[in-house]
C-alpha cells in the first residue's frame, strides 16, 4: 500500500468526523424526523385516493405499532377519535387486535394515523424537545440516571397494566373500565372519562403525559452526552 494511500485513510476519517461533530443534529432531525412525521402522510394519502401508497405506510409502521384504531387520531373524519363500539360498528364487531388493527378508516370515519397516540406522544416528543434543546445546549447538564429512572417510569406502569390488561381482551379489562380509578375518585367524573381510550378519557390523558416524560428524559439524558461526544470527535 503506497504512502499517498495511507495518508489519505486519516484524512478521510478526519473529514468524516469533522462533518458529524457540525452536522450530526441536523442529521438527526431529517433522518429522525421522516420516521417520526410519515406516518401522518398516510391519512392524507388516502383522503387523496392515493390508497396503495397510503396503505404502503400503514404496512411498514404496523411492525412498530399496534396501530388499534380505538387507541389511534384519524383525520378528515367526523372526529379525531372514535370508540372501540364505534370502531366495531363501522369495521367488524370483535375484539381480536389483530383483525382490529387491520381498520385504517373510511371516507366518512377518516383514517387514521400509522402512529396510535402513544406512539405519537413518545416518538414526536423526542423530536420537539431535541428541537428545544438545541438553543440552549450550552446550559443544560445531562439528566441523571436516577433522574431518568422517574422520569421514564411513569411509561413504563402505563404501558405494563395496558398490557396485562390486554390479556382479558380488547375493551374487557381493568384499564378499559378504571373502576379502580372511579372507585378511588368516588366518580367525580363523567363514565367517559374512565371508560375506554377516547379522547379525552384517562387513559388518553396517560398515554398522551407519559410518552412527553418519556420522550423529554431520553433527549435531557442522551443528547448533552452526544453533544459532547461528537464536539470531541
Amino acid at each position: 500500500m503506497s504512502d499517498v494511500t495511507l495518508s489519505a485513510q486519516p484524512a478521510t476519517s478526519q473529514s468524516v468526523g469533522s462533518w458529524l461533530a457540525r452536522y450530526w443534529f441536523a442529521s438527526f432531525l431529517a433522518a429522525y424526523g421522516l420516521w417520526v412525521w410519515l406516518p401522518f402522510l398516510a391519512p392524507i394519502l388516502m383522503h387523496v385516493g392515493w390508497d396503495n401508497a397510503g396503505k404502503a405506510i400503514y404496512f411498514v409502521y404496523s411492525f412498530f405499532c399496534h396501530q388499534l384504531p380505538e387507541r389511534s387520531f384519524f383525520l378528515f373524519g367526523r372526529k379525531p377519535m372514535y370508540s372501540l363500539a364505534e370502531i366495531q360498528a363501522a369495521w367488524q364487531n370483535t375484539v381480536n387486535p389483530i383483525l382490529l388493527r387491520k381498520f385504517v378508516g373510511d371516507s366518512v370515519m377518516g383514517w387514521k394515523i400509522a402512529w396510535s397516540d402513544r406512539m405519537i406522544s413518545f416518538y414526536n416528543s423526542v423530536w420537539i424537545f431535541a428541537l428545544l434543546w438545541f438553543p440552549f445546549r450550552r446550559r443544560v447538564k445531562p439528566l441523571s440516571w436516577w433522574g431518568f429512572v422517574l422520569i421514564i417510569l411513569p411509561i413504563a406502569i402505563d404501558g405494563g397494566t395496558h398490557m396485562l390488561s390486554n390479556f382479558a381482551g380488547i375493551g374487557q379489562g381493568f384499564r378499559d373500565t378504571n373502576q379502580w380509578l372511579a372507585l378511588l375518585t368516588n366518580h367525580a367524573f363523567p363514565v367517559s372519562f374512565y371508560a375506554g381510550d377516547a379522547l379525552g378519557s384517562f387513559n388518553s390523558y396517560m398515554r398522551f403525559i407519559t410518552g412527553l416524560l418519556a420522550g423529554l428524559g431520553i433527549v435531557w439524558l442522551a443528547f448533552p452526552y452526544l453533544e459532547e461526544s461528537f464536539a470531541q470527535g
